[in-house]
C-alpha cells in the first residue's frame, strides 16, 4: 500500500514516544522506506536502536552526526521523501516550525521539505487549549501543514481529556488516505476566483462584502493536491496562498475582470467562486470626502458581469458559478446556469447556519445544466471543495 514511498518518522520527546515503535513498524510492514529522526529528548523515552531494527534504516539525532552518505544530510532527506510525518509531535516542535526555528535535525529537515508535513500532537489537555499553542496551529495551518487531531482520554500526567497521541492504526490510515490522493486533474489547467473585491469611493472607504475566500482557497488546494495548474485571481483576504498554486492579487472587479480574462483563454476549467460587487462608485473622489449636514448619495454604474462573459466564450471549457442566495435558492440558481451557460452552479442559503460567509463550514446544493441537483449536507469547506472536484472529474469522464 506504501511500498514505493520514503517517509521520514519525526519523533520528539513525549511519553508517547514509545508509540513511534508501533507507527514505525506499521509504515515499514506497507511497504513504506521509513527513516526516524528523533530529538535528544524523544531519546530519553525510546532508543535509536529500537528504531533502526524495526526500520533497518540510521536513526538521526544529532544534526553533527558523522552521515552514512556524504551531502548535506539535512537537505539531502528533505528532497527524498513523499511525506514528513511526526508523531508525536510536542507543543515544542509546533511552536519551533511555527515560528521558522530550525536548531535541531528535526526542525532543519521540516523547513527543508517541500513535501506534506503531518503533526500528530500529544501533550497535556492545558497545553493543548493554550491559546499560543492555538495560534501556533493555525498558523502552520494556514502555511499547508496538516494535523492529526489528538483523541480524548486518561492521559500520563493523571488528567483526563484531549491530548493523547492517536492510535497508532489511525495515524498511519490518515498518512495514506494524504499520499493516495489521486492525481487525477494531472494535465488541467484550472481558473479560480476568490474572495471580496473592494470598490473605491475614495481614498479612504470603498463598498465590498463580506466573503472570507475560505471556499475558493479550498477549491483551489483541491485541485493543485489532485495534479491541476491552477491560477487563483484573489480579493483581499487574510489567507495564505495554497501550496503550488500561482495566485493573482486584485482589490477591485475591474481588476479582476481584466485577470480573468487574461487567463481565461489558457484554462481547461474554470471556478468563479469570488464575491465580486455588481457595481462600484461611478466616480471615486481623489480627496476624502468630508461629512457634511444631510444624507450623501453615491451614483454607482455596473460592473463587468464576468461570469456572463465567460459563458459567453465558453468553448469547450468546463464553468462553474457560485450564488450566495436568501430566498428562491433553486429559481435563482436555474436562472443563473441558463442564463450565464455554466456546467452547474454551487447555491447556498448565506441565512443558513453554517452556510454563510467566513466561517469554515459551508451547506451548499449543486445545479446542473442537465436538470439534475446534489444537495450537500453541512460539511466543512475543504470537503465541499473535494465535491465539487469531484463533480468537475464526473463531466470530464462524460
Amino acid at each position: 500500500m506504501l511500498k514505493g514511498k520514503v517517509i521520514a518518522l519525526g519523533i520528539t520527546g513525549g511519553i508517547a514516544a514509545y508509540k513511534g515503535a508501533e507507527i514505525a513498524s506499521r509504515l515499514k510492514k506497507l511497504g513504506a522506506d521509513v527513516h526516524c529522526v528523533m530529538t535528544q529528548s524523544a531519546t530519553e523515552f525510546i532508543t535509536p536502536l529500537t528504531l533502526r531494527t524495526l526500520t533497518s534504516n540510521p536513526v538521526t539525532v544529532s544534526m553533527f552526526q558523522e552521515p552514512k552518505i556524504w551531502n548535506v544530510e539535512h537537505i539531502g532527506l528533505a528532497d527524498a521523501i513523499d511525506a514528513y510525518l511526526v508523531a508525536p509531535a510536542t507543543a515544542n516542535i509546533i511552536g519551533k516550525v511555527a515560528n521558522g526555528i530550525a536548531d535541531d535535525f528535526l526542525s532543519t529537515t521540516i523547513m527543508a521539505t517541500k513535501s506534506p508535513v503531518i503533526f500528530a500532537p500529544a501533550m497535556n489537555v492545558n497545553m493543548l487549549e493554550n491559546s499560543i499553542y492555538q495560534e501556533n496551529v493555525e498558523k502552520l495551518k494556514k502555511h499547508g501543514y496538516m494535523f492529526i487531531e489528538p483523541a480524548e482520554g486518561m492521559l500520563a500526567c493523571g488528567y483526563t481529556g484531549k491530548g493523547k497521541l492517536e492510535e497508532p492504526e489511525k495515524i498511519v490510515n490518515q498518512l495514506i488516505g494524504i499520499l493516495q490522493v489521486e492525481k487525477d486533474l494531472m494535465g488541467k489547467k484550472v481558473l479560480v476566483t476568490a474572495g471580496p473585491t473592494m470598490e473605491k469611493i475614495d481614498p479612504v472607504r470603498y463598498i465590498t462584502n463580506h466573503s472570507s475566500g475560505k471556499m475558493g482557497y479550498s477549491i483551489a488546494e483541491e485541485a493543485a493536491r489532485r495534479g491541476a495548474e491552477v491560477t487563483l485571481v484573489s480579493g483581499k483576504t487574510n489567507l495564505t496562498a495554497p501550496a503550488g498554486v500561482k495566485v493573482i492579487n486584485i482589490e477591485s472587479a475591474l481588476e479582476m475582470y481584466e485577470k480573468v480574462v487574461e487567463n481565461y483563454e489558457d484554462s481547461d476549467i474554470v471556478i468563479k467562486s469570488a464575491a465580486v460587487a455588481d457595481y462600484r462608485p461611478k466616480k471615486a473622489a481623489d480627496q476624502k470626502i468630508k461629512k457634511k449636514d444631510g444624507d450623501m448619495q453615491i451614483l454607482l454604474e455596473r460592473n463587468p458581469d464576468i461570469l456572463a462573459y465567460l459563458g459567453e466564450n465558453k468553448g469547450n471549457k468546463i464553468l462553474v458559478g457560485f450564488a450566495a442566495e436568501t430566498d428562491d435558492i433553486k429559481e435563482n440558481a436555474y436562472k443563473k446556469v441558463n442564463k450565464k451557460n455554466l456546467d452547474f452552479i454551487v447555491a447556498n442559503d448565506i441565512l443558513e447556519a453554517g452556510a454563510g460567509f467566513k466561517g469554515d463550514t459551508n451547506k451548499v446544493n449543486l445545479y446542473f445544466s442537465d436538470g439534475h441537483e446534489v444537495n450537500l449536507p453541512l460539511m466543512s469547506k475543504k470537503e465541499v471543495a473535494q465535491k465539487i472536484i469531484d463533480e468537475i472529474l464526473q463531466l470530464i469522464k462524460k
